[in-house]
């Protein structure tokens, strides 16, 4: 018996949302991945960078990922793009004249802010506009807020994308992810 408690100690790590996206982005060979930098995604994007499988870099605005990834798709390879809620702000002219039309598989996770606690009235007006944004533009999205079910729907998302060539924005609600820490 006390082999086997000292084997439980050798557990590993508790499940963690990032780990879920990078491991799920893998598995649907989904290697390029431009950013838009943000708190909430931070450890996502540093545990990127240190894996040899990912092409992962900043981009200056949200648009340019976008079309990276439009560019990325039209050359054979898969990618997604990371961004937070105000940045979703200035996509819908991307998402309607390229992503849409020409059927790009763009996969986007975009870290809610604008509610729960929000201090900024600007994130919290850019919030309430993005799923009626999502919605006009018959785009895909599903809002992840907690972490048993976040591999399911992140996964199909992807494959859903792939196999209908379609845009798809998986919104990561500070219910999964703890959201924007505010210091005093």
């Amino acid at each position: 018996m006390a082999a086997a408690q000292g084997q439980g100690s050798l557990q590993s790590e508790p499940e963690t949302w990032h780990g879920v996206v990078q491991r799920t982005l893998k598995r649907n060979d989904v290697r390029l991945v431009p950013y838009v930098p943000d708190r909430v995604l931070t450890t996502l994007i540093k545990n990127l960078h240190a894996d040899p499988f990912f092409t992962t870099f900043p981009a200056a605005r949200e648009e340019e990922a976008v079309g990276i990834v439009a560019g990325a798709w039209m050359g054979g390879m898969r990618g997604a793009v990371l961004m937070q809620t105000s940045g979703f702000a200035t996509l819908a002219n991307a998402l309607a004249s390229m992503a849409i039309p020409y059927q790009i598989p763009l996969v986007m996770f975009v870290s809610e802010r604008g509610t729960l606690g929000e201090f900024n009235y600007g994130q919290a007006l850019v919030c309430r506009t993005m799923r009626p944004v999502l919605d006009s533009l018959a785009m895909v999205h599903h809002t992840a807020t907690r972490l048993d079910e976040f591999e399911f729907i992140c996964d199909r998302s992807i494959k859903q994308a792939i196999a209908t060539q379609a845009p798809v924005a998986l919104i990561l609600s500070p219910l999964l992810t703890g959201g924007k820490v505010f210091e005093k």
